[in-house]
């Protein structure tokens, strides 16, 4: 890939240590909230913001003493823990976690090998609810597909008994866009190969880096469909993969996965709130999620969009009381299907919602924000476009949408603002080992805060109705 995006240099590893300890940056917020003065007008929260550690210290402490936190397990609870105890700590009101219960796949061993005829380790990773081989894996022979649509126009003849590769390379985007086209590859990919007869899935990474880690990621058997082992190569692997494809031979490889599924194990949403004055005006959500796969520390995805999120309510409540509740949404299980964005909504659907927003796509700058709000708030969209302006953030022309946390309040209609960041290096990093805290640039983090910040001020406090009756 041509632009990777910022890069890990000896000057920026000293920008890292720089940044005070979690206790020294918090001193400043152990005072109740009310107590804090700082004005309320959004030059003065984005020059508070573009100082505030509180969204490093959040990564930092949420990376280092819980670490990696799959859904529905022992870690993702004791992520749900931490996360009470830090928010409460911080001075947010009515901090609780709600549990619900999910079925919970857990990974085993992955391994393979290239057994003729060029002999040879492949590094890989299941993905999410991939079906298990026994102990002493399966063989078979290679069958290779450029693209997902090579796969699904395949008779099935030349697939039944066979495991199928897919090299569906991803490129790119500053918005992330290309991640809906690449991604088919994971997300139907082993559903079209088990219908045809293949007994095992072989993806290239829906990743735009070229190290040897390999991204996860989940995908959902289609109904009817019996799961096979479904893994994801490195992107160098798989291109290792090809070539040796492309010597002509008949390929024959060995595989391993061993994954078992769980049935009714815990998990949960955290919820903590900036209390409003006006309980008739609604509430605004500020989202993210705990949870994160098994292989790194979950850092960009998204310890950080949690730190964002908490730390710009923050600066809200320094100015006083707002007049709409904030509530924070840490929710859990985003990464296997979105099972804490539907249970937040099944417990808090029918209250009033003014506004839902999202942080889940790493650290990176903002650089333009998009809306989705009732007809008549034009003004307020050019208010909130005008304060954003100074920290490089532009105003689009796309619909604002959402993401995972949020979608089944916006699916019911709740208004919707779209800080989108810069997505260049984030598919370098999404669901690999290599996510992360020192792929964290705390520059870029506190301009995040600012433009939330800054933007959940002016909406917690506008007399718009947000359409709300």
């Amino acid at each position: 890939m041509a632009n990777r995006g910022c890069t890990v240099t000896p000057s920026y590893m000293q920008k890292i240590r720089s940044i005070p300890l979690f206790a020294a940056s918090l001193a400043g917020l152990l005072l109740p909230l009310g107590a804090i003065a700082a004005p309320t007008d959004s030059a003065a929260i984005r020059d508070a913001a573009l100082k505030d550690d509180v969204a490093w210290a959040f990564t930092e402490g949420l990376t280092t003493e819980v670490g990696p936190r799959p859904a529905g397990t022992p870690q993702e609870a004791r992520a749900r823990d931490w996360a009470v105890a830090r928010l409460n700590a911080l001075g947010f009101s009515n901090v609780r976690a709600e549990p619900y219960k999910m079925p919970v796949w857990v990974r085993g061993r992955d391994e393979a090998k290239i057994l003729s005829p060029f002999p040879q380790n492949l590094v890989l990773a299941a993905l999410g609810n991939s079906g298990s081989t026994s102990d002493k894996g399966i063989e078979g022979e290679v069958v290779y597909f450029p693209t997902i649509a090579d796969l699904e126009v395949a008779p099935d003849a030349s697939i039944r008994g066979k495991i199928v590769f897919v090299s569906h390379g991803m490129t790119a985007t500053q918005d992330g866009s290309s991640y809906g086209y690449y991604g088919a590859a994971r997300r139907q990919g082993p559903s079209i190969a088990a219908k045809k007869g293949a007994i095992a899935i072989l993806i290239r990474s829906i990743g735009t880096d070229h190290h040897r880690v390999p991204h996860t990621g989940v995908q959902m058997w289609a109904d009817g469909v019996t799961p096979i082992p479904a893994a994801a190569l490195s992107v160098p692997d798989a291109e290792q993969l090809a070539r040796v494809m492309g010597r002509g031979q008949p390929v024959k490889l060995h595989l391993t996965l061993t994954s078992k599924m769980l049935k009714d194990q815990p998990s949960g949403n955290v919820i903590a709130e900036i209390p409003g004055s006006d309980p008739a005006a609604g509430v605004v959500v500020a989202a993210c999620h705990l949870d994160s796969w098994d292989q790194g520390t979950g850092a960009i995805d998204d310890a950080t969009g949690c730190g964002i999120a908490a730390a710009a309510a923050l600066q809200v409540a320094k100015g006083g009381t707002p007049r709409r509740t904030i509530r924070v949404l840490m929710a859990g299980a985003e990464e296997v299907g979105g099972d804490g964005a539907r249970a937040y909504y099944k417990a808090h659907g029918t209250e009033k919602h003014a506004l839902a927003m999202e942080s889940d796509f790493g650290a990176d700058r903002v650089w333009r924000v998009d809306f989705k709000l009732p007809q008549g708030h034009e003004a307020l969209t050019k208010r909130i476009a005008d304060a954003l302006a100074p920290l490089g953030v532009g105003a689009g022309t796309q619909e604002a949408g959402g993401g995972a946390d949020i979608a089944p309040l916006v699916k019911a209609g709740v208004p919707v603002i779209d800080l989108q960041q810069d997505g260049t290096r984030y598919f370098d990093l999404h669901h690999t080992p290599d996510d992360t805290l020192d792929k964290v640039d705390p520059i870029q983090l506190r301009q995040n805060v600012a433009a939330w910040a800054v933007t959940l001020n002016l909406v917690a406090n506008t007399e718009d109705s947000m359409g709300i009756n």
